[in-house]
């Protein structure tokens, strides 16, 4: 692991509070319209940039402090392991990733937002190094503390409906590809360029496939 400060994570985490906090000065405005909240009818008025904001926007104090501590535990670990700029493209990829899942699943007026669709792609990331360094013990155990985390939220995703379950699939199948395609610093013998190629192309088609769901849902 590098021993490197997280600045790319102390990065996020001050964006994510900066916009916590102006949500509070922009509070007269509807939750619709504050900075950026993804819902997928919204697309269709030209938003893009609504597939990258909403993961820097959270509906309360609850949910931003607890994808806050989240971020600062399992961001620390995985910067060390991947390094900053492979961190931070696989950071927004995957909650990138998560809002276009969101777009294809969900219903058009479904409203969400949070850091839960990049964070998700980091335990995505990070089951694949388990994957490829099972000798390593220290790197199991995390990488079974991870799945076990990701399987219950899962669990309580598919019983709460304010949870967007088909933001966190995203996030997490981002996160595994763009974490394979990029690997981490040094891993020729493990992560191979053929493999590495494969899940990028994996990565096109899914946002392809997630785009046509998404058209095809609002052309019903």
């Amino acid at each position: 692991m590098r021993k490197d400060k997280p600045y790319v994570m102390y990065t996020f985490f001050a964006i994510n509070t900066i916009v916590f906090l102006m949500q509070y000065l922009l509070s007269g405005l509807s939750i619709e319209n504050q900075l950026g909240m993804f819902a997928p009818s919204v697309i269709w008025h030209h938003q893009y940039w609504r597939f990258i904001t909403p993961m820097f926007i959270h509906f309360g104090l609850m949910h931003f402090a607890l994808n806050g501590v989240v971020l600062y535990y399992m961001g620390q670990q995985c910067e060390a392991i991947f390094g900053h700029w492979r961190f931070a493209i696989i950071y927004l990829l995957s909650g990138v990733m998560g809002n276009f899942a969101s777009f294809a699943f969900n219903q058009p007026t479904t409203l969400s937002g949070g850091a839960s669709t990049a964070i998700f792609g980091l335990f995505g990331a990070f089951l694949v190094v388990g994957l490829h360094y099972r000798d390593n013990g220290a790197v199991q155990a995390l990488t079974r503390q991870f799945a076990l985390f990701i399987l219950l939220n899962l669990a309580f995703g598919m019983f709460d409906s304010t949870i967007d379950i088909w933001g966190h699939l995203g996030g997490i199948v981002g996160g595994a590809l763009s974490g394979w395609t990029l690997a981490v610093p040094h891993s020729q013998d493990r992560f191979t360029t053929r493999a590495r190629i494969t899940a990028g192309l994996f990565f096109i088609f899914a946002i392809v496939l997630f785009v046509l769901f998404g058209l095809r849902k609002f052309s019903l």
